[in-house]
């Protein structure tokens, strides 16, 4: 039997959706294919994410699927376009842009057409003198009328029928059947008057108000797609700051200005002052000050020199230097960036649930509902009862509006997400946004979250009979094979004292106490005072030297060789100064803050005192990281774990929401559910800060469209004319429906007015300077 494979996923973007039972329907028909894990359609993006096992489906089954719901996937990005430029995302934006720009000229002109030629005829109708028989003015404007009704109305005729062709309904149905109702009225009592004259019925058309209505939702609809592009400007922002040209230095130091999507890895690049940084690498030759604030929001130049990152699409301000790029093209971290975003964008929150089942119905429901309107005032209407039953009928099609409903919860997470990238806070998705305002509890890894994750050996105090250098010596050539930040520091400070390293055999990373090794047949143990206990080895008179130089936050390590302790060499990691401010924050908006770390607890509570943490887990091992969460989960609290390093993935995995330092490893970003790019600690306050004011706006955005419709449908209905004498006309219908689905896009637009980095106080003073500012 075939093993399933690993399910990918794939973005497809959608034509052709107009409201929320589109999505529901195209959800539906891609969950039915073979193969398909999940399915995920977001109408502000129009862009379906699918999970698959590609075993069992491909794209072309996806694409057939999207069709048999009766819409279109557009084709990918032309192959040869994305190969030249090196990005299919920026590809794929632009021929989006392209798209949008010519719907919106399509969406605008026919829009303004239908308006103006109603305007016309509503004159014309309503002239105090006119010069011919009202019956001749009907034949006349039957016309004009007749154009709009095809060609602007065009559109909803076409959807229409798509749906029908698969037993469905959709918006453009309502639309179609509404405006269908009022032309075809107006057309029989123009070519045959007698017929309902006979009735009793009054000879009055509906043609200025079938080409008003057209015009009115598809204003409505520009209006709409506008504010739509708006929310989704962050990608297009970001991907305005890579950089178009590399300037390329050759293996005979000549120098040439080529395409950055000709650069490769490895090259040599030259950066001069005021320039973009092309893609990532590291420093070969000269400093320079470097403005990163695309990816930390900070505005203070970072100083760089040899063997120092730099990030494509940061900008050197001032000295000139040579590096040698390391990731280009889809690898850099813009890209990734880019990626993330627009996963984010294209995401749901669990809370859009709710209207996505009612969409489900709501089409059907309002097609039963219009009938009953019909049906009930032709039996008790008032004469002419056909013209009350007509214009109610067409009223509660046209006035009835999932696309509110369908936009409310995406375009708040596009806005929300964009405005998170400004500030280097990237957003995996809805669900993390809203996760992340419930969240009660945060817990801070110590090494690389709290501190700045680059120790320095701070003390060496050798045994008797052992100098320093031996002592460093010993230590440093087991720990050239560990990764841990903390043998990191002692073999610089033996570089820094230019000692030799001895050859290890044996090598061997003990978790969450050190390293093992032999140096010339004797064994050597490097690590905490636990490793030296549990191999038999007494840390004597050292261990009360370890207890004093912990209660600084240095953390102690022991060097042993050959059953007998060489000596002490302490490391202390500078406390990040953002870290206090950051826990402070904290603790003023009510959460309980954590510590948890592999270090012994005189060092762990000495770094809690220092940044004014209370609770304290210390000597943690990795595996126990995650362990810690679930116990704090069990007694009802909502966690997010704050961390850096590979040994903290599972607890970022664990937790309820997952936060990664930006500046940590690749494995603790995957797992997480929100990164901060820059390292700053601050930016879990601005993220949860975030999440609520998104939330909000949410909450806000499905209340109006929820009691758009629940007010509003009975209104059409005609149930105030029995009180008040009121009937709803069709084209104040078609406004109020075109505006729900536009306020509700503009609220969310709201969010480009909070600034969520530290000290912006939400909304900030100083002009937004990260990465998709320029949206603004």
């Amino acid at each position: 039997m075939k093993e399933p494979a690993d399910p990918i996923l794939l973005t497809l973007p959608i034509e052709g959706m107009t409201c929320a039972s589109c999505v529901n329907r195209i959800e539906r028909f891609l969950r039915k294919t073979d193969g398909v894990v999940e399915a995920s359609v977001n109408l502000a993006t129009e862009r379906a994410t699918v999970s698959f096992d590609p075993g069992l489906a491909g794209r072309s089954d996806l694409v057939k699927a999207v069709e048999a719901a009766g819409y279109d996937v557009r084709p990918e990005p032309v192959a040869q376009a994305a190969s030249e430029s090196g990005d299919a995302a920026a590809v794929e934006v632009e021929q989006q842009d392209r798209a949008k720009a010519q719907e919106l000229r399509d969406l605008g002109l026919r829009a303004l057409v239908s308006i103006v030629v109603a305007a016309g005829i509503f004159a014309l109708m309503f002239w105090p003198e006119r010069p011919i028989a009202m019956e001749e003015l009907n034949k006349l404007v039957l016309w004009p009328a007749t154009f709009i009704q095809f060609w602007a109305g065009g559109r909803f005729y076409r959807a229409a029928w798509r749906a029908l062709k698969h037993r469905s309904a959709t918006m453009d149905t309502l639309v179609a059947l509404g405006t269908s109702a009022a032309w075809v009225y107006s057309v029989v009592l123009t070519m045959w008057p007698h017929l309902v004259m006979a009735a009793g019925v009054e000879p009055v058309t509906y043609f200025d108000t079938s080409a008003l209505i057209i015009g009115f939702i598809l204003a409505g609809r520009w209006m709409e797609a506008r504010a739509r592009t708006r929310t989704a400007g962050a990608v297009r922002a970001l991907l305005s700051l890579q950089a178009r040209m590399a300037r390329l230095v050759g293996a005979d130091g000549t120098e040439k200005d080529v395409p950055v999507d000709q650069v490769q890895a490895g090259d040599l690049l030259r950066v001069r002052p005021g320039e973009r940084i092309p893609v990532d690498g590291l420093v070969h030759d000269g400093r320079s000050s470097v403005d990163e604030s695309m990816l930390t929001g900070e505005s203070m130049p970072v100083g760089k020199g040899p063997g120092d990152e730099v990030i494509g699409a940061t900008i050197n301000t001032s000295g000139s230097f040579i590096f040698r790029a390391t990731r280009v093209g889809a690898e850099t971290v813009l890209a990734h960036i880019v990626r993330m975003v627009q996963e984010a964008q294209g995401s749901k929150a669990p809370i859009q649930r709710l209207a996505d089942v009612v969409s489900g119905y709501f089409v059907q429901i309002v097609l039963v509902v219009a009938a009953l309107t019909f049906g009930i005032w032709m039996l008790f209407g008032p004469e002419p009862r056909l013209t009350f039953a007509l214009v109610s009928a067409i009223t509660v099609l046209i006035i009835a509006c999932p696309c509110a409903m369908g936009l409310a919860t995406p375009t708040a997470i596009m806005a929300g997400t964009g405005k998170g990238a400004e500030a280097g806070i990237l957003i995996r998705g809805g669900e993390a946004l809203e996760i992340a305002h419930k969240i009660r509890t945060v817990v801070f890894d110590k090494t690389g979250t709290l501190t700045m994750g680059r120790p320095a050996v701070a003390f060496v105090v050798a045994a008797p009979g052992v100098t320093d250098d031996e002592l460093v010596s010993a230590a440093a050539s087991l720990e050239r094979g560990s990764e841990h930040p903390l043998g990191t520091a002692v073999v610089a400070e033996a570089e820094r004292r230019r000692l030799a390293s001895a050859a290890v055999e044996g090598f061997d990373a003990v978790v969450g106490r050190g390293v093992v090794g032999s140096i010339d047949g004797e064994r050597v143990l490097v690590g905490n005072r636990g490793l030296l206990e549990s191999q038999g080895v007494a840390v004597d008179t050292l261990g009360e030297v370890a207890v004093q130089r912990a209660e600084n936050a240095e953390t102690p390590i022991f060097v042993a060789r050959d059953g007998r302790v060489l000596g002490l060499i302490t490391v202390s990691d500078p406390i990040r100064p953002q870290a206090a401010e950051a826990v402070a924050a904290l603790h003023a908006r009510g959460f309980e803050v954590w510590l948890v770390t592999g270090d012994a607890s005189a060092v762990a509570h000495a770094v809690a005192r220092q940044v004014g943490i209370e609770h304290v887990m210390a000597e943690v091992l990795p595996a126990g990281k995650a362990e810690r969460i679930a116990e704090l989960q069990a007694g009802g609290r909502r966690v997010a774990m704050v961390g850096d390093g590979i040994n903290d993935a599972p607890a970022l995995a664990k937790a309820d929401l997952g936060v990664a330092i930006g500046t940590g490893t690749d494995v603790a970003i995957e797992a997480s559910d929100i990164t901060l790019v820059g390292g700053d600690p601050r930016l879990v306050v601005s993220a949860i800060d975030l999440s609520r004011r998104t939330l909000s706006i949410i909450r806000q955005n499905l209340f109006w469209a929820f009691a758009y419709n629940v007010v509003l449908i009975p209104v059409a209905m005609g149930v105030l004319y029995p009180f008040f004498g009121i009937l709803l006309d069709p084209v104040f219908a078609a406004g109020a429906m075109a505006l729900s689905s536009v306020s509700v896009v503009l609220n969310s637009l709201r969010l480009r007015r909070f600034d969520p980095r530290p000290g912006a106080g939400g909304r900030g003073g100083r002009p937004v300077r990260a990465a998709a500012g320029a949206a603004s």
